[in-house]
């Protein structure tokens, strides 16, 4: 008699945060995912342009990566700061459209060019941590009561850009990986 196998399942997606504590928590267990993942990366390919970049038709280096995580955490802090102080959030940032963020991350790049390897990763952890800190102070009603930026909560904003952001990194990350471990 044959033995029939189990339908396979998809894997499991992470559900969208709806409260400080699941935000807190994905961006806590993706970031611990990718930096295990960064771990990995031998410092003499750091900074070099072998991986698919932000912008269609550009490559870019784990170290531009890595940047591109540190200003879009640094960014979001931005904008809990202006909001703590009545000031005008300009999204995503003054002197870009959402539809600009190829070149959003390139200023990005630019900013971090002159860190290290090491110091680009330490600097990454200080960014999370900087923000992971701004969030723990922060209120469910704050984070997940109101609509912020358009229909979408603070807590949402700032999920969009930190948690996906890490978990599509991690994917980039390890496609890389597997392309210079196979050499």
């Amino acid at each position: 008699m044959a033995t029939i196998a189990p339908p396979c399942r998809a894997p499991a997606r992470m559900a969208i945060p709806q409260s400080k504590r699941e935000l807190l928590d994905a961006i806590e267990s993706t970031f611990e995912l990718l930096m295990r993942d960064l771990a990995r990366v031998p410092a003499q390919y750091a900074m070099e342009r072998s991986m698919e970049g932000h912008v269609s038709g550009t490559q870019m280096s784990p170290a531009n990566l890595v940047a591109y995580l540190i200003g879009w955490n640094r960014l979001a802090l931005k904008w809990l700061i202006r909001d703590d102080r009545g000031e005008t959030v300009t999204f995503p940032e003054t002197g870009f459209k959402w539809t600009e963020l190829g070149a959003l991350a390139q200023r990005f790049y630019a900013d971090h060019a002159d860190l290290s390897w090491g110091a680009s990763l330490a600097e990454l952890q200080a960014a999370k941590a900087d923000l992971v800190a701004a969030l723990a102070a922060r209120s469910d009603a704050e984070l997940y009561g109101q609509p912020w930026h358009g229909k979408h909560t603070k807590g949402r904003m700032i999920q969009l850009n930190t948690s996906s952001p890490y978990k599509n990194a991690r994917t980039r990350i390890r496609a890389w990986l597997r392309t210079i471990e196979s050499d």
